[in-house]
């Protein structure tokens, strides 16, 4: 794979508008790409997004509602950034899902059907790489953190779609000052000869595995995922997106000096580069369900909103100013919601899982922004207005990206659909 383009011009003098150019020669459809920050354990709506001030303490919680820049839109106290400019995205308060369960929760929400651990669908980045072909030499498709369940199928990979279509996965601390893709390295030392030498000696490996993998449906795949993991570890060029050295300190200090900050900031230049759709965990602590707050939901929550505010209203912020917000589908969800009402846990007050009702954003890239969509019952425990499913939801992204949910993709000698159910939310356009 070539170099990359990073901001304006790319090291071999290729502008990102030639790159977007060149894709939309193949696409006559604006092409838009997303960013997902996944709030992985289920952050809790009704003290976010859905606030119920009149009901009693064991319900509304300690924060409060404040105005926003959007008329008759409140939110939390705790999130006075994302106030500031919540005409940049629009939010849905009359999501379900069909699960409470962590590992369930977590695949449907990135791919829109129910957990199948036979053929398990594909998530919206394995559809979109392999509906509209990458361009860009870079991967169309990156998570950034581990975000499988031991017990369950890796959320958003590419299920019946084959590895081919699985994420570039990232786990090491974007904030680290020791962070570094290893995919893109290579020692100073090795010269053009030795990298020839390992290329053939892959290929040996892969002629002596092909003999024992000609029966099985991903082998294929297996070898295009080996052919681009080496042109990318030979590309000193693609890890320049990864460099956030290149950013103004002011900035990168708006996003937040943590790991979800800095992970937003990347975000953006890798879609910059032209990758197509990139995952965030949303916070990470002692376990990948950091949103979990069964217990000491509050003191969690003093920490972690603070973060949230700050990386996404400074990621929307970021792209409006760049002008790529209106080619960047931005994202915020759990798998789930909290429960309307707090418990009394010994180790602190928390809400338990609650897939009945939550709530969710979308902002940018193919969608109107400056929206509430549905609303909940008096507790913030089940849709009153306009219930929006997890299938109807992704259906709604479908849309934005133009994809389409019904074609077909032949695995285990049968046809499967992509996205069997799910209505679009029409009021978004």
């Amino acid at each position: 794979m070539g170099g990359l383009s990073i901001g304006a011009i790319s090291p071999l003098g290729l502008s990102l508008s030639e790159v977007l150019a060149k894709e939309s020669a193949t696409d006559d459809k604006k092409r838009i790409n997303v960013i997902f920050m996944f709030l992985q354990g289920g952050a809790s709506h009704i003290d976010m997004y859905d606030m119920k001030p009149n009901m009693p303490s064991e319900v509304r919680g300690q924060y409060h509602p404040t105005r926003t820049n959007l008329p008759g839109l409140q939110l939390s106290d705790q999130l006075p950034k994302l106030g500031a400019c919540a005409d940049k995205f629009s939010l849905i308060r009359s999501m379900h899902s069909y699960t409470s369960k962590h590992g369930e929760g977590d695949v449907h929400i990135m791919c829109g059907s129910e957990l199948d651990k036979n053929v398990q669908a594909p998530g919206i980045g394995a559809v979109l790489s392999q509906q509209q072909k990458q361009q860009a030499p870079v991967p169309p498709f990156v998570h950034m953190g581990n975000m499988k369940h031991p017990s369950y199928s890796a959320p958003g990979f590419g299920g019946f779609l084959g590895r081919t279509y699985n994420p570039f996965l990232i786990q090491q601390d974007p904030n680290s000052p020791s962070f570094a893709v290893e995919a893109f390295d290579s020692a100073v030392d090795v010269d053009v000869s030795r990298l020839t030498g390992r290329k053939r000696l892959l290929q040996s490996l892969d002629q002596y595995q092909a003999k024992h993998e000609r029966q099985l449906e991903f082998a294929r795949a297996h070898d295009t995922f080996t052919a681009q993991a080496l042109k990318l570890a030979t590309s000193r060029n693609a890890k320049e997106a990864f460099d956030l050295s290149q950013e103004p300190a002011k900035l990168r200090d708006a996003y937040g000096r943590n790991r979800v900050g800095q992970g937003m900031l990347m975000a953006r230049r890798l879609v910059e580069a032209g990758v197509r759709f990139v995952t965030i965990q949303g916070y990470v602590d002692t376990g990948i369900y950091a949103w979990d707050h069964h217990w000491g939901i509050f003191p969690h929550l003093d920490t972690q909103l603070p973060i949230y505010d700050s990386s996404y209203s400074a990621l929307l912020n970021d792209l409006d100013d760049r002008g790529l917000l209106e080619t960047t589908l931005v994202i915020t969800a759990g798998e789930f919601g909290r429960t309307p009402k707090i418990n009394t846990n010994n180790r602190g007050p928390g809400r338990d899982h609650w897939g009945r009702c939550f709530s969710l954003t979308l902002g940018g890239g193919g969608v109107q922004t400056g929206r509430v969509i549905g609303s909940s019952d008096r507790f913030g425990g089940v849709p009153e207005d306009r219930p929006v499913s997890v299938p109807d939801f992704v259906a709604t992204v479908y849309r934005a990206l133009g994809l389409d949910p019904k074609a077909e993709f032949v695995a285990q000698g049968r046809p499967l659909t992509m996205l069997p159910k799910g209505s679009v939310v029409d009021e978004l356009f």
